[in-house]
């Protein structure tokens, strides 16, 4: 008897993801919780276990295939019969047994797809095939060609979704953060003995914790299928990380009741499992605000997508030395600019403006 393999779902209203690649080959013998699939959503890497011991008897989503949340990616056919004649012997011919050999292949791990459970020549090689390997980018007369697949094309399919789905509204204004910078350096030596390193980030992760607090609207989500908005209960602030293979928007938890140092620390573990790949599911599930923090890159201004189905999204860009008025006076501050793109279906541009001025104030008065 076979079973079908799922692709389950995992939540986070995540409807498909694309099979990365097989841990086993087809034909091969695996136990309950082995893991058999690495698959890509647009949250996480998900390794999928056996349900059952039995033996994996078809592939049916091949590598950079997209499935559908509950589509069979496999059918597994439950240890209940062996490729075996009398006495335990494995069914199989001369030949298939120097094949079995050359190829490093155990015959009893196999079930024999023949006539009476008979392991043939295709179940060993099946068994042998190693797993298929990455896409190799191609050259061409107009240049490298790339496989437009895994988290690239996830992060375009969820980038899209949102500029098309969503009425996208942008609001700038700047910070003075020379204030910030002294207690920044203040800190240091405190974030030193810790061993945290102490950036600009959590300073405006704090700010806008607190700025959410008072405006819960930006704090939310928009239940297109029940028609409701929905005010969190909780300030959890993703933060978007430049891994290496694309954009990770791991989730610092309760960030309204952590210290700048405690929000430092998480930062730096969630900063670093993201680049690394480490990043559990957990941590990358049930954002309810999101920071782009792009000025430690570079760039004056930019126009951030927002983090579906969150509410809005702040980008905080990079410091720039800029003469300002003072007390009638032209003085040189520290400045950033800061840009707020909303979902102007659940915000009103007052209820915005609003928002983003307490963030301005907490920025420029370290009141955080």
């Amino acid at each position: 008897m076979s079973i079908e393999l799922k692709l389950p779902d995992v939540g986070e209203g995540i409807a498909e993801g694309e099979i990365v690649r097989w841990l086993v080959a087809e034909g091969a013998q695996v136990k309950e919780d082995d893991l058999l699939v690495e698959i890509l959503t647009d949250k996480a890497n998900i390794e999928l276990p056996s349900p059952v011991n039995g033996t994996l008897l078809r592939i049916l989503a091949k590598s950079g295939q997209l499935v559908k949340v509950g589509e069979p990616i496999a059918l597994i056919e439950p240890a209940t019969v062996k490729s075996a004649g009398a006495g335990g012997e494995v069914l199989a011919t001369p030949v298939v047994r120097k094949v079995a050999k050359d190829l490093g292949v155990e015959l009893s791990a196999l079930l024999g797809s023949g006539p009476g459970g008979r392991v043939t020549e295709e179940d060993v090689r099946r068994a042998a095939a190693p797993t298929a390997p990455a896409d190799v980018p191609a050259e061409s007369a107009s240049g490298e060609r790339i496989p437009f697949k895994g988290k690239r094309r996830m992060i375009a399919r969820k980038v899209l979704a949102a500029k098309t789905r969503v009425p996208h509204a942008l609001l700038v204004d700047e910070a003075d953060v020379s204030g910030l910078l002294a207690e920044r350096a203040k800190m240091r030596e405190t974030g030193e003995r810790e061993g945290v390193r102490i950036t600009v980030l959590p300073f405006i992760m704090k700010a806008v914790a607190g700025a959410l607090q008072r405006h819960p609207a930006l704090n939310a989500s928009l239940d297109e299928d029940r028609d409701a908005i929905v005010r969190k209960k909780t300030i959890d602030i993703g933060m978007a990380v430049d891994a290496e293979d694309g954009l990770v928007v791991p989730v610092a938890r309760n960030a309204d009741g952590k210290s700048v140092i405690e929000l430092a620390r998480e930062i730096d573990r969630l900063s670093a499992a993201a680049r690394e790949g480490t990043v559990s599911p957990g941590d990358l599930a049930g954002g309810t605000f999101t920071i782009s923090s792009v000025g430690s890159i570079g760039g004056l201004f930019s126009y951030p997508i927002i983090n579906v189905p969150e509410a809005a999204i702040l980008a905080a860009h990079k410091i720039v030395t800029r003469p300002v008025v003072r007390d009638g006076e032209v003085v040189p501050r520290e400045m950033m600019y800061l840009s707020l793109s909303f979902d102007h279906r659940i915000v009103d541009g007052g209820e915005a403006t609003r928002f983003l001025n307490e963030v301005v104030r907490r920025i420029e008065a370290s009141a955080i």
